[in-house]
C-alpha cells in the first residue's frame, strides 16, 4: 500500500437483490465488485483526474448471520495523475455520498440488464412471470442504495490491520459462541446482546455465507491492480 492516508468505503447491494444474489452468487458478486471498483475509479478521474488505488473485500453476513451482501473498500486518499504526480483528495470526505450512490446503482442496473438478456438468470422464480425482471429494475431505479464512507486512516498501519482483521474473517468465530446443545446455539451479536436458534436454523444461515469454489473475496483496482505495477511505482516516487 501507499504511504497515503486510505478512505474506507462501504458499498452495499439492496435488499431486493438478495434473492437474486443467493441464486446467481457468483453473477451477483462480480457484477458488485465490478460496479463498485468502476464508481470509485471513474470518481476518482472525473473529480481529481487521478488514477486512485483500492483495494476491496466482500462480506455477506451481519452480526445475527443474516445475508447482507457488501464490500469493503479501501481507497487511496488522492491518486496518480497524468503527469505522475501524486493529487490530493480532500482530507475530510472521499465523494460525494449521493453521487457514490447513483453512480453504483445505475452500473449494477446496467449489468443485471446484460446478464439477463444472456439468460444469466433463467430459472429464478420471480421471473418467470415476463414482467418481473422490469419490476425489479424499476423498484431498485426508485431505491436509495446505500453507501458509506469513513473518515481517512491517516497511517499505513493502521489500514493493513484493519485489513488483517476482515480479509480471512468468516461469519461467525468460536469465540462468540456461548451455548451449544442439542437444541439451540446462542451466540454474541452487538452491544453485549445474543441470539438464541435452533440448531437448523443456525447451521442454514451459516452456509449461506458460503462462496462459491474459486471466488475471490479480496481483490485490487487502480494503482492496486496487478497489471498496474509501473504506476504504483511511480506513485510511490
Amino acid at each position: 500500500l501507499l504511504e497515503t492516508p486510505h478512505f474506507h468505503a462501504v458499498l452495499t447491494l439492496p435488499s431486493e437483490l438478495r434473492g437474486l444474489a443467493r441464486f446467481r452468487p457468483r453473477a451477483i458478486f462480480d457484477a458488485l465488485f465490478a460496479a463498485a471498483s468502476e464508481t470509485l475509479l471513474e470518481l476518482g478521474q472525473s473529480r481529481l483526474e487521478a488514477r486512485l488505488g483500492v483495494t476491496m473485500v466482500l462480506h455477506t453476513w451481519t452480526r445475527e448471520l443474516g445475508f447482507h451482501p457488501h464490500v469493503h473498500a479501501i481507497v487511496s486518499a488522492g491518486g496518480l495523475g497524468g503527469n505522475h504526480s501524486w493529487v490530493r483528495s480532500s482530507p475530510k470526505y472521499l465523494f460525494p455520498i449521493e453521487v457514490m450512490s447513483q453512480l453504483l446503482r445505475g452500473k449494477m442496473i446496467a449489468a443485471l440488464r446484460r446478464m439477463h438478456a444472456r439468460g444469466a438468470f433463467a430459472g429464478f422464480d420471480d421471473f418467470d412471470d415476463p414482467e418481473g425482471f422490469e419490476r425489479l429494475m424499476t423498484r431498485l431505479a426508485r431505491h436509495h442504495w446505500h453507501v458509506y464512507a469513513k473518515k481517512p486512516f491517516r497511517q499505513v498501519v493502521h489500514v493493513l490491520k484493519y485489513l488483517g482483521r476482515y480479509t480471512h474473517r468468516v461469519a461467525i468465530s468460536s469465540s462468540r459462541l456461548v451455548d451449544v446443545d442439542d437444541h439451540a446455539v446462542t451466540f454474541r451479536t452487538k452491544n453485549g446482546n445474543c441470539v438464541t436458534l435452533p440448531p437448523v436454523e443456525f447451521l442454514r444461515r451459516f452456509v449461506q455465507h458460503v462462496l462459491p469454489d474459486g471466488l475471490h473475496k479480496i481483490r485490487h483496482y487502480g494503482l492496486y491492480a496487478g497489471a498496474a505495477h509501473t504506476h504504483l511505482a511511480a506513485a510511490r516516487n
